[in-house]
C-alpha cells in the first residue's frame, strides 16, 4: 500500500534519471529528515548515505553553520543579481578564496547554479574564444565513453554514456568520445596499466589527427569518471593526455564537479591526477549541495580572449540570473572556512585506509569482478563470471536490484549498471564506514542468492 505522499508524488513528479513505468507502480523513497551521514524516510527507517546524497553533501546533513549562514545571508541581501557589472560581497570573497586555493593558477571565476551548466559554459566559451582569436575551425571538443559531464544540451553531448543521448537527437555535431580509461574493463591481456594509458593517449592523438588539429578545440575529463563507475585511471594516464593536447594546443578542460573539495584526499583531483588543467569546473561539494551553485575557472590566457572581444562587440553576452548569488556565495564561503579549518581533507585522508580497505575486501565477494577507490569515492564492478569478467544481462539489474537490498539493510547507494558506488559524507568516521560496508555485504549476500535463484550466474 502506497503512503500518502508516494500517491502525491506519482500524481505530481517527473523524477530525473528514474524508469518511469516502474516508478508509477512502486513509487519514491520519501526522505524526511537528516543529520550527520544519516537520513530518516517518512516512515521512520534510517540510512547510511552512502552516496552523498548525489556525490554532494560532503559535510552531511543539518550542518547549523550552513544553515545559519544561510539565514544571516538571507536576511542580509536575499538576491541580486551580477549582471552589467553589479556585485555583492559574497560573490567576491568566494572568487578570491577559490583563487588561493585553486589547483592550478587561475586568474578569475564565473558563476552558475550547476555542474551541468558549468560545462555547458565551458563550451561557450571554447567556441566564443576560438572565433575571437581568427580560428572559427578550431571548435571540436574531444570528451570520453562513460563520461559524465550534465544534461544540458551541450553538457549532456560530452557525456559518453547512452542514455544521455538516446532519443534525445544527441551528441552534438563537433563533440568526439574517446576511449575510456578503465584497464579492468578495457585493458588487452596482459596489457600493464602503463602500456594501456600508452594506448589510449595514442588513440587520441590518432583521432586529433584524423580531424586536423586546427579543427580540435578542448578535451575535457573528470579526474576519477563519477557517474561512468567512479573509474580511478590508470597509472600514467594524464601524464600522456597532457603531452598530447600540448602538442597540439588544445585546452584541457578539468570537470571537477564530484572530485573537486576534497573527495579524492586533495582539495582538487586536478592534484591527485596530475591535469594541466587551463579551466576547471566545479559544484556540488562547493556549498556541501546546501545551495544549487556551479564555477568555472580559468586562467589568464582564456579570460583576456573574453576580455579582448567583449570590447569589440560591447559585452561578453552569457550568463544566468542566479549567477554569482550572494546566498549561495556565503554558503560556498563557509563550506570552504569548515574545509580548512576542520582540516576535513586531511580527515578524508586519514579515514581513506578504512574505506579502501573495506572496499576492496569487497572483491572476495563471489559478485564482485573488480572494487576501486581513491580518497572517499569508489564502486564496485558486479559481474556474471569472476575469472572471465563476464557481465550480466543489462535488462537484469543486478546492480540495481544490490542497491534494493541495501536500502533494506538501511544504506543509500548508487547503481549505475552493475557498477555500485559509494560517496559517503566526508565528514564520515571509521566506524560509520564499518558500519557501511557490513550492511552492503549483507545486501551482496542477498543479491547473490537472488541471482542464484534467477539462474544468473555463470554455471
Amino acid at each position: 500500500m502506497l503512503s500518502n505522499l508516494a500517491v502525491r508524488d506519482i500524481e505530481t513528479l517527473v523524477h530525473p534519471y528514474t524508469n518511469l513505468a516502474t516508478h508509477r507502480e512502486v513509487g519514491p523513497l520519501v526522505i524526511e529528515s537528516g543529520r550527520g551521514v544519516y537520513v530518516t524516510d517518512s516512515s521512520g527507517k534510517e540510512y547510511i548515505e552512502g552516496m552523498a546524497g548525489l556525490w554532494c553533501t560532503a559535510l552531511g546533513y543539518s550542518n547549523q553553520e550552513l544553515v545559519e549562514t544561510a539565514y544571516e545571508q538571507m536576511k542580509k541581501l536575499p538576491f541580486t543579481h551580477i549582471f552589467g557589472g553589479r556585485s555583492n560581497d559574497p560573490a567576491i570573497e568566494l572568487a578570491e578564496k577559490l583563487k588561493e586555493i585553486a589547483p592550478v593558477p587561475i586568474s578569475k571565476v564565473f558563476y552558475g547554479a550547476s555542474g551541468s551548466d558549468a560545462n555547458d559554459t565551458q563550451v561557450k566559451i571554447v567556441w566564443y574564444m576560438n572565433n575571437a582569436l581568427g580560428r572559427p575551425q578550431k571548435k571540436k571538443i574531444i570528451s570520453r565513453l562513460k563520461g559524465y559531464h550534465g544534461v544540458t544540451v551541450a553538457s549532456a553531448s560530452l557525456t559518453g554514456l547512452p542514455n544521455n543521448h538516446i532519443d534525445f537527437d544527441l551528441p552534438l555535431p563537433g563533440i568526439l568520445h574517446t576511449s575510456c580509461p578503465h584497464h579492468y574493463r578495457f585493458a588487452e591481456p596482459g596489457e600493464s596499466e602503463q602500456d594501456f594509458s600508452s594506448r589510449l593517449a595514442a588513440e587520441l592523438e590518432e583521432m586529433i589527427l584524423r580531424e586536423g588539429p586546427d579543427t580540435v578545440a578542448a578535451f575535457i575529463a573528470e579526474p576519477v569518471m563519477g557517474a561512468g563507475g567512479a573509474i580511478t585511471p590508470p597509472e600514467g594516464y594524464f601524464e600522456k593526455i597532457n603531452a598530447i593536447l600540448a602538442k597540439y594546443d588544445i585546452l584541457f578542460i578539468a570537470d571537477e564537479v564530484i572530485t573537486g573539495f576534497g573527495r579524492t584526499g586533495n582539495m582538487f583531483g586536478t592534484t591527485t591526477y596530475g591535469l594541466n588543467a587551463d579551466t576547471i569546473s566545479c559544484a556540488k561539494q562547493i556549498t556541501s549541495a546546501y545551495f544549487p551553485l556551479s564555477a568555472v575557472m580559468m586562467n589568464e590566457k582564456v579570460y583576456e580572449v573574453l576580455v579582448d572581444q567583449s570590447r569589440k562587440i560591447g559585452t561578453f553576452g552569457h550568463g544566468n540570473t542566479y549567477a554569482g548569488h550572494p546566498v549561495g556565495c556565503a554558503i560556498a564561503v563557509k563550506t570552504l572556512e569548515i574545509y580548512q579549518r576542520d582540516k576535513i581533507v586531511e580527515h578524508v585522508r586519514s579515514v581513506e585506509p578504512t574505506f579502501l580497505k573495506r572496499l576492496h575486501k569487497l572483491a572476495e565477494h563471489p559478485l564482485v569482478g573488480e572494487a576501486r577507490g581513491v580518497g572517499l569515492i569508489g564502486a564496485v564492478e558486479l559481474v556474471k563470471d569472476k575469472l572471465t569478467k563476464a557481465a550480466f544481462e543489462a535488462k537484469k539489474g543486478v546492480g540495481a536490484k544490490s542497491v534494493v537490498f541495501a536500502q533494506e539493510e538501511g544504506l543509500i547507494l548508487r547503481a549505475m549498471g552493475d557498477r555500485v558506488a559509494f560517496c559517503p559524507p566526508m565528514i564520515i568516521t571509521e566506524a560509520e564506514l564499518e558500519e557501511m560496508f557490513d550492511r552492503y555485504e549483507r545486501a551482496l549476500n542477498k543479491t547473490l542468492n537472488w541471482a542464484k535463484a534467477e539462474g544468473l550466474l555463470a554455471a
